[in-house]
């Protein structure tokens, strides 16, 4: 991981977003749920508030991998980093992806690749209108794994 990478943080923290940007969770919210198995932001936590991690749930940092019930929907949502290397979705200023891109964003970091990140969370909204189209309202469990790649994206299907 990077280390030593420094940024400017040119807008308040949790405002003034692009306008198309509407995520439902805050990056501390989607930590207290569980997302990517415990696995992201273990080793860098001086670089967010500490707040964000009182009700984080991680998986042992001394440990390989990740643990899928730490993810609120209890399964496994996302690819491996090695898999978003090779489709190009990675950038060397957030060598994490785009939960790294948005924690950053959130807390006021704003770069030129804000926007084709903007674009990759617009494009979840699919996923939205099949979780619409599939499940009964209320229906939390249905579509688990879709759910919960929309957790990963700041999305948050309990109250659809």
């Amino acid at each position: 991981m990077q280390t030593g990478y420094k940024y400017n943080l040119t807008a308040r923290e949790g405002k003034d977003f692009d306008s198309r940007f509407k995520p439902a969770l805050t990056p501390k919210q989607m930590l207290a749920l569980g997302v990517f198995g415990g696995r992201y932001l273990r080793d860098c936590w001086s670089e967010y508030p500490a707040s964000w991690f009182v009700k984080a749930k991680f998986y042992p940092e001394n440990l390989p991998g990740h643990d899928k019930k730490l993810n609120y929907f209890g399964v496994d949502a996302s690819m491996p980093l090695f898999v978003w290397k090779k489709k190009g979705w990675i950038k060397p200023q957030d060598p994490r992806g785009w939960f790294e891109w948005y924690c950053r964003y959130f807390f006021g970091r704003r770069t030129a690749d804000d926007d084709r990140q903007i674009k990759r969370f617009l494009a979840m909204r699919r996923h939205v209108s099949q979780l619409k189209k599939n499940c009964r309202p209320g229906d939390i469990f249905c579509r688990p794994r879709q759910r919960q790649a929309l957790l990963h994206w700041a999305y948050d299907t309990r109250k659809m």
